[in-house]
């Protein structure tokens, strides 16, 4: 294969991969905190829809990436009220949340459907970093919510594991009740957690619209909720190891386009499916080899109440 297009299929590969990094790093945030939220895809709805029509609205991307984390954040304080204050389930909540979000998405975005923004957000190449043979075409020559997403798995790795917040989130998803007789809120970390997670999936569903598919097209995000949900458990709940797993699935959704795009004659059914078919056979392999590495937190999905600690 040209390097040219093996570079170019590796560029696509970041691309796609973008919103599902950034939607999987709030959920490994929320999830680090012992929250689980399956409302990802509800988020990314309606941080798309209210992203997009902020952005036609203003005339300014970035106001509109604003509003798609405000949306997000709002659902997910939703979920967090449920599950933190009322002590819900936390699988039926995040369920009701994507269903929620699916609705709500449509319901405001129909006025827009099909409407594309006048003005792309345009990609910017790095200075001396965009010149290095093929890393830098493929790493540093794109828009700024790319470089954004780098920074902030790197971000969250370091407040995670090299400070002493970080500290106190894993101690919230591993031991509460350990948490809480040190002088640690668990509420309050596990809501401002799952809160930011909400503001990540937001921002995730907004690329989508304003980036990666300029418009505005009802149930966009095609399953990309349930995957970053994915992506968190084949990253170990590591944020860098999230990094390399959006881009493995984001590499795979873009070889379906170049597939079709070469003229190869394949299912167009079977392309659509690739992610998802990657999605379960990632999931069974993490689950085998969870079982010798450290895996999920131990308090992960279980609603903490300090009567009964």
């Amino acid at each position: 294969m040209d390097i040219n297009a093996v570079t170019g299929l590796l560029a696509a590969a970041v691309v796609a991969g973008t919103p599902l990094l950034l939607a999987a790093l709030g959920e490994l945030l929320a999830e680090k905190s012992g929250i689980i939220n399956l409302g990802v895809e509800g988020m990314m709805l309606v941080g798309a829809v209210t992203g997009f029509i902020f952005t036609i609205m203003t005339g300014n991307h970035w106001y509109g990436f604003l509003a798609a984390m405000i949306g997000g954040s709002l659902l997910a304080a939703i979920h967090a009220f449920i599950t933190i204050t009322l002590k819900g389930n936390q699988v039926v909540s995040g369920l009701a949340l994507t269903i929620f979000g699916t609705g709500i998405s449509g319901f405001l975005g129909k006025a827009y459907q099909g409407l594309t923004t006048a003005d792309p957000v345009h990609a910017y190449a790095i200075p001396y970093l965009s010149d290095i043979n093929g890393l830098g075409s493929v790493l540093f020559n794109h828009d700024p919510l790319v470089y954004i997403s780098f920074l902030l798995a790197i971000i969250f790795w370091l407040i995670l594991y090299r400070t002493r917040w970080g500290l106190s989130i894993r101690a919230a998803g591993e031991n509460p009740a350990a948490a809480d007789a040190v002088g640690i809120s668990v509420s309050k970390v596990r809501y401002f957690c799952t809160i930011v997670g909400g503001m990540m999936a937001g921002l995730g569903g907004a690329y989508l619209s304003l980036v990666y598919a300029p418009s505005w097209q009802e149930n966009m995000t095609a399953g990309r909720g349930w995957i970053a949900v994915a992506l968190v458990i084949f990253a170990l709940w590591n944020p860098l190891r999230a990094v390399v797993g959006s881009y493995l699935f984001g590499g795979v959704e873009a070889m379906t386009f170049g597939l079709q795009i070469a003229g190869i004659k394949v299912s167009s059914f079977f392309l659509q499916m690739l992610p998802y078919l990657l999605t379960i056979i990632v999931l069974v392999i993490v689950t085998i080899k969870m079982r010798q590495e450290a895996g999920a937190p131990n308090a992960l999905g279980f609603a903490y109440d300090r009567e009964e600690r």
